[in-house]
């Protein structure tokens, strides 16, 4: 996920990615443990953009905390 994709989600859906790709590193931290996985690049992947959706969303917090 680039940062203008990020930019483009309302607050809603920010929430709701988050959540999802929280769940699917849960998911993969489960198959490291119990199988092999092909791609383990993918787990830095998913925590960058979990960082860069919650900076984008304290971001909004603090703009509309100054407004």
């Amino acid at each position: 996920m680039t940062p203008k994709e990020v930019r483009k989600l309302n607050d809603e859906e920010l929430t709701v990615e988050i959540d999802r790709l929280r769940r699917r590193h849960f998911e993969l931290r489960n198959q490291a443990v119990t199988e092999k996985i092909e791609d383990v690049s993918q787990f830095a992947k998913i925590k960058k953009d979990i960082a860069r959706l919650m900076t984008e969303q304290k971001a909004r917090e603090a703009a509309a905390a100054s407004a």
